[in-house]
Formats: C-alpha cells, structure tokens, sequence
C-alpha cells in the first residue's frame, strides 16, 4: 500500500448535494482537490454552477430538489449511465426553532420530508448502483443534535437521529456489496442554516463556550472528515458516526468547577 496516496481520489466520481454552499460546497472543494470528479448538485443550479467553477479540477453544476423523489431518482441513473458515483456527500437540512406546543403539522412535515425521507430516497437511488457495481462510499451529515438537545430542536433532532439509524442500516445492507455507509455529527458550523443564532451575539457566545475549542467551526473543518470518509484510508470503516464537534459531546460544557485549574 502507498500510504501517500490514502486520501487521494483520483478516478474517481462524486456526487455533492447541497453544494451550493456552506458544508457542502467546502466537501465538494475538498473532494475535487483530492482528485475526485465532482458533480454538485443543489436546488439552487446556479449556485452549484458556482461551487463547480470554483473546484479547480473538472467538476459541474445542476439543480436538485431532493424534495422530488423523480428528480432525485432521475439524477441518479443518469449520472451512473455516464461514469456512475463512487461517492455521494449529502448535506441538505432545514430546522424550525420552536417548542413542540408551538409546532405546526405542516412544520413537522416540511422538516422530515428534506431531512429524513430525502436522505432516504438519495441513499436508495445512489445506493443502488453502488451495490451493483460493488463499491461506494456514502456520507450523510447528522448533528450533534442527534445525541444532545435543547428546547426548540425537537423534530430537527429527532430526524438528525434516525439519519444516524438510517446510515447504520444501510452500512449492514450494502456492506456485503463492498459500499460504505457514515455520517459526520458537526457541532455547531458558521453557515446559513445557523445564521439565525449566529447573528445573536448571546447566543453566538453560548454556542462558542459548549465546545472544547470555544469557537465555532467553519464549513472547511469538515471537509477534512469528508475526504477521509471517501478516500481508502476509511476502507475499514462504514456504519459510523465521526463526531465533527470542537468536543462540544466529550466535555459537557465550559463549566470548571473551583479547584481544578
């Protein structure tokens, strides 16, 4: 084995959903730095136009609305008629920040639709191929809020947390096929799903001090799990979850209690 080249991905092909920005367009920069052919999907196209163009390596754009089950079914085939996909990264994720008295049946409903049921359907529809040629690496992204929760994250949490069953179930059933199924558990990441708190300086600040590092991370600190969850220096590692947090659900908080220092 050439341990140089672990993390290389030369001749090979990915595909990125939710590349038009934050963790994902980061996954997709990383991806095609470490040779990998990448098409970035998103369903905003123009924005995944952008991210391509941005690769610096042959890479392309298309719009995606994992919300349509044909859509995604149809990228699918056709992008594994072309070249097929030896490695999905998907990232798409909506949260509504309100207590479960508050919560509405159509805001239940629209959170488990993009973050549940459309990671199933990009599992099957990409998974598929995968088993059939007998390779693959699939990587979705969970949170750390699939293990530790506040108010206000109810239904998030809860599809965060069955993404993780989801990924483990898959990892068991197309295991024997030589395809590898994980998920990175990012802590809390400057992008615009959070921007809501972000732009709160309380809140911001209270977010900093949970983790070990006292910072936020940018959408770049993930992509390093990504290309490592890709590349063969993973190829023993499938039905996992690779916490991506700053040691926000190592160290429990900031608190230090006197005489410890």
């Amino acid at each position: 084995m050439d341990h140089t080249r672990l993390f290389r991905l030369d001749g090979r092909s990915a595909a990125v959903v939710g590349a038009g920005g934050g963790i994902g367009r980061a996954a997709a920069h990383a991806l095609a730095a470490h040779g990998a052919t990448v098409t970035c999907l998103d369903v905003d196209g123009d924005a995944a136009a952008a991210t391509a163009r941005g690769a610096g390596s042959p890479a392309r754009g298309r719009a995606l609305d994992v919300r349509d089950p044909e859509a995604v079914g149809a990228v699918a085939e056709q992008l594994a008629a072309e070249s097929g996909v030896d490695i999905l990264v998907f990232t798409p994720a909506v949260n509504v920040r309100k207590r479960i008295l508050d919560y509405t049946t159509e805001e239940f409903h629209r959170v488990v639709d993009l973050n549940l049921r459309a990671s199933f359907d990009l599992i099957r529809a990409f998974g598929a191929d995968m088993v059939r040629r007998g390779h693959g690496s699939i990587i979705g992204f969970s949170s750390i809020r699939a293990y530790t929760v506040e108010p206000g994250q109810s239904v998030y949490a809860a599809t965060k947390a069955g993404l993780v069953q989801l990924v483990r179930t898959a990892a068991a059933e197309f295991g024997p096929s030589g395809v590898r199924v994980n998920a990175i558990a990012p802590g809390v990441v400057e992008t615009p799903l959070t921007s809501p708190i972000k732009n709160d300086p309380a809140w911001y600040d209270a977010y900093a001090a949970k983790s070990a590092l006292g910072r936020w991370a940018t959408p770049e600190e993930t992509a390093g799990a990504v290309v490592y969850l890709a590349s063969d220096a993973a190829s023993f590692v499938t039905g996992t979850v690779l916490p991506v947090d700053g040691g926000w659900t190592a160290v429990d908080g900031r608190y230090e209690p006197p005489g410890t220092t």
